[in-house]
């Protein structure tokens, strides 16, 4: 009995010393990746701890770039009878009818007239982001001297993910927001960012879970601009409405196995997906988190998806992008969002290493398999497994 006590105690220190070695290689992994912005490599700024700096993000990743109107977002909408059919006859006021005298008379106010250049709104907020500017100094002491009440008025206005940063400046304010904010709440908060986050257990501090949540995401700006977004109305008749509801019955009747999708908004441009980890693979257990962006051309155009839990493989790019060809390039209208899900599920089974948009975790993959699934499940347990972990803590005198 002693000698298989002892055989026991050797593979677990053994085990523990390798799986320190897998933490380690991959907490220099995620630090290597996170010092610079993956795009730019530190030319616009600093990260601040996230994969892209804000002007990349920006440049890159937002929606709220294109004006109104841009053919790259039209809405396809059906044909009412309001509309204008093109035969009716044109104004007397339109250029149609308009004699010559009149045509003429207008060319010359127009070239009289100093030229309109159309504000882009891309360079005013590249060069308001990385433009120096003059920064009043704050007397020394003088935010610490704040009364309570003061302080409870601003957190008042803040999001929950400012009020998270907010109780992480400083002692006082953590103890100020701890006593302000209970537990209910931050559950509220969960169930409004994280709609599909399933409990498996009982949970004891929903702040922690919070927290957990919110740093297991590769992006905090698509976090946060993920319910924010202002979104255009959508035209009842329209094809996108109607295929959209479709989907999304299907997927509440017969919804495929361990994937679960539900819009954000009531126009459903913005959606959320869970994928379920598949058995046999290092990802088994663990619940991943996607965003879904519908554009407003749907299904004539694909959606935009990208992963909001940390996830390490070869095909999913830090931050959070998914590299699958229908998606991208070979999107077809025969294609549903619930296909795109399974795609994006069979992928974590099979990835594809001859294109990787992480060509180290790639690398690894196809020469050290056994160390690519060790710190692929190590990420799985750090990232995608909260409630599980606090309810069942790992204990190294445990066997």
């Amino acid at each position: 009995m002693a000698n298989v006590n002892n055989c026991i105690t050797e593979a677990r220190k053994a085990n523990e010393e390798s799986d320190k070695e897998v933490e380690h290689a991959l907490a220099q992994f995620l630090k290597s990746d996170y010092e610079n912005c993956m795009m730019c490599t530190g030319f616009y700024g600093g990260n601040f701890g996230q994969p892209v700096c804000s002007t990349c993000h920006l440049f890159l990743f937002s929606s709220q770039l294109k004006e109104e109107g841009d053919d790259g977002d039209r809405v396809y909408n059906q044909k009412v009878d309001s509309d204008d059919s093109g035969t009716e006859e044109p104004g007397v006021e339109t250029d149609f009818y308009a004699s010559r005298d009149i045509q003429e008379r207008e060319v010359y106010h127009q070239a009289k007239r100093p030229a309109r250049h159309k504000p882009d709104k891309l360079t005013e907020r590249i060069n308001a982001l990385t433009s120096p500017r003059e920064i009043d100094r704050i007397p020394a002491g003088l935010i610490d001297s704040l009364p309570p009440e003061v302080l409870l008025l601003v957190f008042k206005n803040l999001d929950d993910i400012s009020l998270w940063v907010a109780g992480n400046v400083c002692t006082r304010w953590r103890q100020i927001l701890d006593g302000e904010i209970s537990q209910s709440k931050w559950k509220h908060f969960i169930q409004l960012r994280w709609p599909l986050f399933q409990l498996q257990y009982k949970v004891r501090c929903w702040k922690t879970i919070y927290s957990q949540l919110l740093l297991s995401s590769p992006c905090r700006y698509c976090l946060e601009s993920m319910m924010l977004q202002s979104t255009p109305p959508i035209e009842e008749n329209s094809w996108r409405h109607r295929r959209l509801r479709s989907e999304l019955k299907t997927l509440k009747t017969d919804p495929p196995e361990g994937i679960q999708a539900t819009p954000l908004d009531r126009h459903c441009c913005h959606w959320q997906a869970s994928i379920t980890g598949p058995q046999g693979s290092p990802y088994e257990g663990g619940l991943f988190l996607l965003y879904l962006q519908i554009p407003q051309s749907y299904p004539m155009r694909p959606p935009k998806v990208r992963f909001i839990t940390k996830i390490f493989h070869p095909n999913i790019s830090r931050h959070g992008d998914v590299g699958l060809d229908s998606i991208h390039h070979n999107w077809s209208l025969a294609l549903t969002i619930s296909k795109v899900l399974i795609s994006i599920q069979s992928l974590l089974t099979d990835p594809y290493c001859n294109i990787c948009m992480e060509p180290a975790i790639g690398r690894l993959f196809k020469h050290n398999r056994n160390q690519f699934d060790r710190m692929a499940r190590l990420c799985t347990w750090k990232f995608a497994m909260h409630d599980y972990v606090m309810a069942f803590p790992i204990d190294p005198n445990s066997v």
